[in-house]
């Protein structure tokens, strides 16, 4: 008889849009593999610092324009990128308010004047609206209104204490955190999504297990478990 390969430990740095369904599907993937998962959750800047400072964690999981800069710059292996989830920019208030219409980008514009506080990160969704508010014309109005936490901390924090009237982030961020209403996801014409892609680092200590966990993430099996978190599941897997 062969022997059985040792467990790995596999080490990963993640971003915070996909940490509900992660959380849930990670136990499984222990159960079935026998690996265990330790995970480090940083916001998209952080992850950036830590990954061009010479970090090593097997697996990075972060929306994939940053992702896809990591591999062309050498420190993911290329051919290595799993697409796991793709999420929506999504908009909340505290619980209890009144709920803003968001229903159009007419709509949307009414309400982000009204507003006397603006909750935005430093993350995927935060980029897009500043970008987006500016095609809007309404970025010199709205910017003094912002509230931002720092780096892979939740909107719905500020929310939650009245600091920020209303606030914008992945909807996965947002359906579940308490104190606050998820009143929707941005309307369809002003949406955009974000892919949230794996990748194995260029200097992984357990390449082969990273590579089993990534695809283990992004199986079709596993939508309805992203749908509940406020996910879809990601493009092909190239697995």
């Amino acid at each position: 008889m062969t022997a059985m390969a040792q467990a790995a430990d596999i080490t990963v740095l993640a971003t915070p849009g996909v940490r509900e369904a992660y959380l849930e599907l990670v136990p499984l993937f222990e159960r079935a593999s026998g690996n265990k998962v330790a995970t480090t959750w940083a916001g998209t800047a952080d992850v950036m610092k830590r990954m061009k400072a010479g970090e090593v964690f097997d697996a990075v999981i972060l929306a994939s324009n940053s992702l896809e800069e990591l591999t062309d710059t050498g420190r993911l292996m290329a051919g290595s990128r799993a697409d796991i989830a793709r999420s929506l920019v999504g908009v909340a208030v505290r619980a209890g308010s009144p709920k803003p219409d968001i229903s159009s980008p007419e709509a949307l514009k009414r309400t982000l004047a009204a507003a006397k506080t603006i909750g935005i990160s430093t993350g995927p969704s935060g980029v897009y609206l500043t970008g987006l508010f500016e095609k809007m014309g309404m970025l010199a109005e709205l910017k003094p209104k912002f509230r931002t936490p720092p780096s892979g901390a939740a909107i719905g924090e500020l929310i939650a204490k009245g600091e920020a009237e209303i606030g914008f982030q992945q909807v996965s961020e947002l359906i579940h955190f308490p104190g606050i209403q998820f009143v929707g996801p941005l309307p369809a014409a002003l949406q955009q999504t974000t892919v949230f892609a794996g990748g194995v680092h260029a200097g992984a200590r357990e390449p082969d297990a990273a590579r089993a966990f990534l695809k283990f993430l992004s199986a079709p099996e596993h939508a309805a478990v992203l749908q509940k978190h406020g996910l879809d599941l990601g493009t092909a897997s190239p697995y």
